[in-house]
């Protein structure tokens, strides 16, 4: 798989979670993962439930046979200090900027400077070799901005053409422009199975796909399970009850309504008459749900991106759960191996 591993999504849709997750999944079997958070958010760390992220890279986890997962919250005033010591050896004149306000000045007014020294941060991690010459990292994980601004994001070499046409800030975006458009990336989405999220999805690829940036995968998250099968859908969505034109609510047929209260009666239910009715309504209120997601898994498909499910945790996300997340994706996407 891809080295840099780029998660996007709506807001709401859980990214950082499966960011997390996806982690987890490649650090498996003995490889090290780096988790990096660039939006300053510390979702992070409120996941794996440690301290605030502090700009180093510190290990959060441990995977399934033994493998390591580190986190890094980049901060991109320590960043521009660290670029300024590497290409111009400032060293205390660079945190004497920082006081004047200088660094925050310079990441504030020009926010392709930002970008680049957010995604330049993960970029020289996935480049980085220890002595021996080996990968220090076998995969970094980014947690990226929202999938409306993560094109922009990505796209840094556009973002500071009008700022650097030559010196270390161009050629530093070059390099990072060279990472993110290789095959050693691929841009996740994260999406649910409603219109609007299913939606910026869509547009998220096409634009992705038009900056010339590796589209990966979509990743539907928050899956709820089928509690009826197929028949009992058409049934529930035929028979149930339902609303009419004036929001009424229209009960079952006689028939069907006096078969489900002996059911129930003979399963020893009490005050099954009065059960009936919810019980239609529920069906049919889950039969419509089905239908509204099989059509935006059929919006997703023509969107001819591989697509893979992580299903609803009941008891939300723990420690626990993000485990849970990480086998499915092992699972799913083939990364035991990886």
């Amino acid at each position: 798989m891809s080295r840099l591993q780029v998660v996007s999504g709506k807001g709401g849709t859980g990214k950082t979670t499966v960011a997390a997750a996806l982690a987890l999944a490649l650090a498996a079997e003995g490889k090290r993962t780096l988790l990096v958070e660039v939006e300053g958010r510390q979702g992070i760390a409120q996941l794996f439930g440690t301290e605030a992220l502090p700009y180093e890279e510190r290990k959060i986890a441990v995977a399934p046979g033994g493998g390591e997962v580190y986190a890094l919250a980049i901060d991109a005033e320590l960043a521009l200090l660290d670029y300024l010591q590497m290409f111009y050896k400032l060293g205390a004149a660079g945190r004497a900027l920082r006081k004047l306000g200088a660094i925050d000045f310079a990441t504030t007014v020009a926010p392709g400077v930002r970008d680049v020294l957010l995604t330049g941060k993960a970029c020289e991690a996935v480049r980085r070799k220890d002595r021996s010459g080996r990968s220090v990292y076998d995969h970094v994980v980014m947690d990226a901005p929202p999938t409306g601004r993560v094109t922009r994001f990505l796209n840094v070499n556009d973002e500071v053409a009008g700022l650097a046409r030559m010196g270390p800030v161009h050629h530093q975006a070059q390099s990072v422009m060279r990472v993110i458009k290789s095959p050693e990336t691929a841009v996740h989405l994260v999406t649910l199975l409603e219109e609007m999220p299913v939606q910026e999805t869509a547009d998220g690829v096409e634009e992705l796909r038009a900056a010339g940036l590796p589209v990966g995968n979509v990743l539907v998250n928050m899956v709820r399970p089928r509690l009826l099968d197929d028949d009992a859908v058409r049934a529930a969505s035929a028979g149930g009850a339902r609303a009419d034109a004036g929001g009424a609510v229209r009960a079952p047929s006689g028939d069907r309504r006096a078969d489900v209260a002996r059911a129930l009666a003979a399963a020893g239910v009490g005050g099954a008459e009065q059960l009936v009715d919810p019980l239609f309504e529920q069906a049919a209120e889950h039969a419509r749900r089905v239908e509204l997601e099989r059509e935006q898994r059929e919006a997703l498909a023509k969107l001819r991106v591989p697509m893979y499910e992580l299903p609803l945790l009941g008891g939300g996300v723990d420690l626990a759960g993000l485990y849970h997340l990480a086998r499915e994706l092992r699972r799913d996407l083939g990364v035991s191996d990886a």
